[in-house]
């Protein structure tokens, strides 16, 4: 059997890095495979293990980040709650897009989300320690730093794999798991990361209500934020908006990135923005332990503070500057990122075409949006074979059972993939179909 990469090299390197069947592989032992099979065959790997924004950041904050630098902001330490002009313009972001009202004051720049997830969940283990609400529940498939996290903190966390939950279903199965009475938050990403379903209003309302009657927080991840192709999200002060479940709870924080929607993600920037009843709501826990009660002030004045003492000052100017040009209409900031999607529909042309399918395959019955990532596996193989024999094909793929998925199939990200690239994937792809066909 003919394959791109040379087979015997492929088997050599598997094994001297002690990857065996790829169960215990991470994406940084995909890369580093993929580095060392190009080093050694002389063969490009197609890299679609890696969910790393691959496109041009905008002149606007490149500009607007150096002007700040030549006038010496790097001299002196920023706030720990962000600069006024990144709050203010977080502020108006949040209202032009998602059409809600968060006061400036709420909207936190941190270190990229990561760092913003991070501090959420610390707050919200101390704010509940000892209360019983010990544990986050995470709606997935999902980003797997994110369990991580809580396990650092020590904050425990369960699962539900939204594959056969959507809709009114959706709702009544987090009903079944909250009403126990151990859940402080609920987190989910929306658009979701891997499989690219976006939540609809009907869901978030039910989220939301739920939120309310059993009194946790939703923690929204908008990393892709308004990357939901099949409407144009773009256009500030006018429907329609982002949806939210911040329009049908009060106990809500969002997760604003500066990494791809913005394509900024080497500066690590985004904006954790607390509702304003979530920012002032008191914890006794907090305000006996730390001598600060508020969610969002202990956010800022003692997480914040002894994380990092704020964010890089340069590039909250950036961001700023790039919320700003949003808003005002000068800047279509989806105008680029459109790209992803046009990438995404290549490839799942290329693979359903070849005899893949893809493993979430719609949007409570709707075709899915062609996004940053999608999901597909192929018949009579595990994600962990698939992922595996690709490599000998020469393209990277990430596993879905590492994401909290109960399904089998593979992660596909667009990101790094380049138009230049489209004859060799399709040739690589048709190769392995042929191969496995005749299997």
């Amino acid at each position: 059997m003919t394959t791109p990469l040379d087979y015997n090299t492929v088997t050599e390197c598997i094994e001297q890095m002690q990857l065996g069947d790829f169960s215990t592989a991470t994406i940084r032992d995909l890369q580093a495979l993929s580095k060392t099979l190009e080093e050694k065959t002389g063969q490009p790997v197609i890299h679609l293990e890696m969910g790393v924004p691959g496109l041009k950041p905008s002149e606007i904050a490149l500009k607007a980040e150096q002007k700040a630098l030549a006038e010496g902001c790097a001299t002196v330490y920023p706030p720990n709650g962000g600069i006024p002009r990144i709050k203010k313009a977080a502020s108006a972001f949040v209202k032009a897009f998602i059409g809600v009202d968060i006061d400036p004051l709420c909207c936190i720049p941190t270190t990229g989300s990561m760092q913003g997830t991070f501090g959420t969940f610390t707050a919200l283990y101390h704010a509940y320690k000892g209360t019983g609400k010990d544990t986050v529940l995470l709606i997935q498939p999902g980003f797997p730093v994110q369990t991580t996290q809580c396990d650092v903190i020590g904050l425990k966390h369960v699962g539900l794999d939204i594959y056969g939950y959507r809709g009114a279903a959706l709702v009544d199965k987090l009903e079944e798991m909250v009403k126990a009475g151990n859940i402080c938050a609920i987190v989910y990403s929306n658009p979701n990361n891997p499989s690219w379903v976006c939540f609809t209003d009907e869901e978030l309302k039910g989220i939301g209500a739920l939120a309310t009657k059993y009194d946790f927080v939703v923690l929204e991840d908008l990393a892709y934020f308004a990357m939901d192709f099949r409407r144009d999200l773009s256009h500030p002060y006018q429907p329609p908006y982002q949806a939210t479940v911040a329009n049908y709870t009060d106990n809500y924080v969002l997760w604003v990135s500066g990494s791809k929607a913005f394509s900024y993600a080497g500066q690590r920037i985004g904006v954790t923005c607390f509702g304003n009843k979530m920012y002032h709501r008191v914890y006794k826990n907090l305000q006996n332990t730390f001598g600060v009660g508020e969610f969002g002030n202990f956010f800022c004045n003692r997480l914040m503070y002894t994380l990092s003492s704020g964010t890089t000052h340069s590039v909250q100017h950036a961001m700023a500057a790039l919320m700003e040009a949003a808003c005002d209409g000068s800047y279509n900031f989806l105008d680029d990122v459109r790209e992803y999607g046009r990438r995404a529909g290549f490839m799942k042309k290329v693979l359903l075409d070849n005899g893949f399918y893809l493993v979430y395959d719609n949007d409570q019955g709707e075709p899915l949006a062609d996004g940053f990532y999608f999901t597909v596996q192929y018949p009579g193989m595990n994600d962990l074979q698939l992922t595996k024999e690709l490599m000998y094909y020469g393209i990277a793929v990430y596993p879905l059972d590492t994401m909290g998925s109960t399904q089998q199939g593979v992660r596909i990200c667009t990101s790094f993939f380049k138009p230049e690239q489209e004859p060799l994937f399709k040739q690589r792809i048709g190769l392995f179909a042929e191969n496995h066909d005749k299997k």
